[in-house]
């Protein structure tokens, strides 16, 4: 009886030990040595140069403008991506909401771009994107548009990345959308249609209360990748023109082997403000999602 109670006091610690100790490696882990680097001028190509010199780091990043170059790069990438992939996400899931064949088959079209790798999809894109033989530029002066220098100029740069990233994601998210409609009760809308209800009464009355907890997911998810987008900015423009895509991440991996302790400060920097973020979307939106 003593080994039964004991067994069942401590089965619940034993069975979740493997998760905890993967988390404890490959997260927790991590984190603190991240936190304790950046309390050092730490150069990997010569680590005898390396010192302790406490918050120097943190001194130094909030005084140079490159950094608020890149914040600034990284907060108006994250407001585009969330934004416009949030807005067509939910357009096409209502389109497509309906089980249908045809559905069904412009299902699949959008979110096979999402299982692609994106540095393939990125040098697709940086091909189109080429302004003496791209294919945009082609299609742009076949309607009789001027064409646009995308990549190569610093005003449409950072736009261009933004428009690969939401054409990589939306399926991905409308799919996710799709099946919350779906999940709203069918008398609810019934009702709505015997109350003669105008779609976009559905739409902003029943439809995005009811699926405002998946709205949230998104949003947060959505919110959190987007500050820490690396592969798109290295692959397609690495960080130019004129620093005009250098976002944060891509920031620090400039300074991954000359200052591994400033770049290892900035990560703590970002790593507090998605934090911050975090917190602050709860606290203003928690309240006006419907879980119910």
């Amino acid at each position: 009886m003593n080994k039964q109670r004991l067994w069942g006091k401590f089965r619940p610690y034993i069975m979740i030990a493997p998760a905890m100790a993967g988390i404890l490696v490959f997260v927790i882990y991590p984190i603190l040595y991240l936190i304790y680097l950046s309390f050092f001028k730490y150069n990997m190509l010569n680590k005898a140069k390396s010192r302790f010199i406490g918050l120097d780091n943190f001194i130094e990043i909030f005084t140079r403008e490159d950094f608020y170059k890149s914040l600034w790069n990284t907060c108006l990438y994250t407001i585009g991506v969330v934004v416009l992939t949030l807005a067509l996400s939910l357009i096409i899931a209502v389109w497509l909401s309906n089980n249908s064949k045809f559905n069904s088959l412009i299902q699949v079209g959008i979110f096979t771009p999402h299982i692609i790798s994106i540095v393939s999809i990125a040098l697709v894109w940086l091909w189109m994107m080429e302004p003496s033989v791209g294919y945009l530029n082609y299609m742009l002066k076949a309607l009789g548009l001027p064409p646009s220098q995308w990549l190569q100029s610093s005003r449409t740069a950072l736009v261009s990345v933004i428009l690969v990233s939401v054409w990589h994601s939306i399926g991905y998210y409308a799919l996710i959308i799709i099946a919350a409609i779906r999940g709203i009760s069918r008398e609810i809308l019934e009702a709505a249609a015997i109350d003669n209800a105008s779609k976009f009464r559905v739409l902003f009355s029943i439809t995005i209360p009811m699926i405002s907890p998946q709205l949230f997911f998104i949003l947060i998810i959505m919110t959190i990748g987007s500050f820490k987008v690396f592969d798109t900015v290295r692959i397609m423009t690495g960080g130019g023109p004129n620093k005009a895509t250098n976002t944060l991440v891509y920031y620090i991996y400039e300074f991954r082997t000359t200052n591994i302790g400033y770049a290892s400060a900035t990560g703590v920097v970002l790593m507090a403000a998605i934090g911050l973020l975090t917190v602050l979307y709860f606290r203003l939106l928690s309240k006006k999602v419907h879980y119910s």
